[in-house]
């Protein structure tokens, strides 16, 4: 389809009404006589059936596709860019995800779209749904019920559960901070940082800016009434009805600076995850910046400040959410290849040191192929790097005790290796034989 300047809206209906939806379950065994269906269905599915039942449900993971299956589950309340739409029309999105799972991690998704809000109620649905599936990553549900949702399934389930709004940002985020702060000289320990923002991502952002070494109190949180601190009127409210937001707001800003502008002075760091711009964030905030400053606008399609802008008024390095600007900080970078390792180790849980070992590996991976202030993290198009992080993933797992399943860094590697690549080869086989068809008029 090439790029340059196209209208993405129309294209992307027109594909859609064409392909009526992304992917499709395929067989992955050979059928070759009707003796295979006595194999692969009855009678002779009855002895894995009788295997899992009489030796546990692990056993589930070896004779079944859950060892790579994700379920994409969102109940549509906060699609990136729309808001709350609800279940069905969220369903596109949660099936793009499945497709990047699959194209760039070789991981199996399902998207799955709950129509129930109240958050206690969709516990218990995913709750029960878990024994179809090795992982699960939860996608577009509101703040603050995403945090609640998210910690109680990690709690109560025995796989791993991910809020991409919540960790695949930060992840990504913070990869591309630590390759940014090397290009100015800076440590993540002594830069004031403020956080443009206090959503689902800002908040897990900085959750993760603390636990790479970064000091709460050199950081301003701000939300659409101003910067957060101890002594704001509405934080006994904050306490009851968003206690992770309240946590950042007793944690940042001793000093209580109240103004917007004043936040900005001598920052050396702004992380934006608020709404689309432009003019979100003022250039004339930006200027009050420290030399060698650094700007991340992570809000889609429009970023709260246009990034010729931020460099007009001295910003060194500006990254956004867009493909076309450079410094690109995708979620895509992340979620795939996380997912890539955990399943591989047939992982209980995730965890802090699994997630900081995928952010040291892009950073590192970006940093060996060509660091530059337009280069602070690596492409969607790279499969090395999904490699790369996907193996220091199941790595980590296999140290703190969380993998089911343990081998060395050679097996881990071809492995990993494999699945990654083989979307990749299939993609081309189906093309070139027309199995996938391209329309002629798009």
């Amino acid at each position: 389809m090439g790029s340059g300047k196209r209208d993405w809206f129309e294209i992307s209906e027109k594909m859609h009404r064409f392909y009526r939806g992304k992917i499709e379950v395929v067989p992955k065994v050979p059928i070759e006589s009707i003796d295979d269906f006595s194999v692969w269905y009855s009678p002779g599915v009855a002895e894995p059936c009788r295997r899992i039942y009489s030796g546990g449900e692990d056993l589930s993971f070896e004779y079944t596709w859950r060892w790579n299956v994700v379920a994409v589950v969102s109940d549509g309340s906060r699609v990136l860019g729309l808001g709350d739409i609800g279940a069905t029309a969220s369903l596109p999105v949660m099936e793009g995800k499945a497709l990047l799972f699959k194209y760039l991690g070789g991981v199996d998704a399902i998207p799955m779209v709950i129509d129930e809000k109240d958050p206690g109620r969709f516990i218990y649905i995913v709750k029960a749904l878990q024994h179809s599936f090795g992982g699960i990553n939860l996608e577009d549900i509101e703040s603050p019920k995403c945090f609640y949702i998210l910690e109680k399934l990690q709690e109560e389930l025995e796989i791993p559960v991910w809020h991409d709004d919540q960790q695949g940002t930060a992840l990504v985020t913070l990869a591309a901070l630590i390759n940014a702060l090397k290009i100015v000289g800076k440590k993540i320990e002594d830069v004031k940082i403020v956080l443009f923002g206090v959503g689902a991502s800002n908040i897990s952002i900085y959750r993760y800016l603390k636990i790479a070494g970064a000091n709460p109190r050199n950081i301003i949180a701000i939300d659409s009434k101003g910067p957060l601190y101890r002594g704001r009127r509405d934080l006994e409210d904050m306490r009851r009805e968003n206690p992770w937001k309240y946590r950042v707001a007793i944690e940042t800003n001793p000093e209580e600076v109240k103004e917007v502008p004043k936040a900005f002075e001598s920052a050396d760091v702004v992380i934006a995850a608020s709404r689309p711009g432009p003019g979100i964030i003022k250039k004339e905030w930006i200027k009050s910046m420290n030399r060698d400053s650094i700007v991340f606008a992570l809000s889609n399609p429009i970023p709260e400040i246009w990034p010729w802008e931020a460099k007009e008024v001295g910003v060194k390095i500006v990254a956004t959410g867009r493909s076309d600007f450079p410094n690109q900080i995708n979620n895509s970078l992340g979620f795939p290849a996380v997912f890539r390792g955990v399943l591989t180790v047939r992982a209980k849980k995730m965890s802090d040191e699994m997630f900081l070992a995928a952010a040291y590996a892009i950073a590192r991976y970006t940093e060996e192929t060509g660091l530059h202030e337009e280069r602070i993290i690596a492409s969607m198009t790279e499969t090395e790097l999904y490699v790369r992080e996907a193996l220091a993933v199941a790595e980590k797992a296999i140290e703190i005790g969380y993998a089911r399943r343990k081998l060395s860094r050679s097996e881990l590697e071809t492995e990993i290796r494999e699945l990654v690549e083989k979307p990749k080869k299939y993609m081309s086989i189906a093309i070139k034989n027309n199995l996938i068809q391209k329309p002629r008029d798009v």
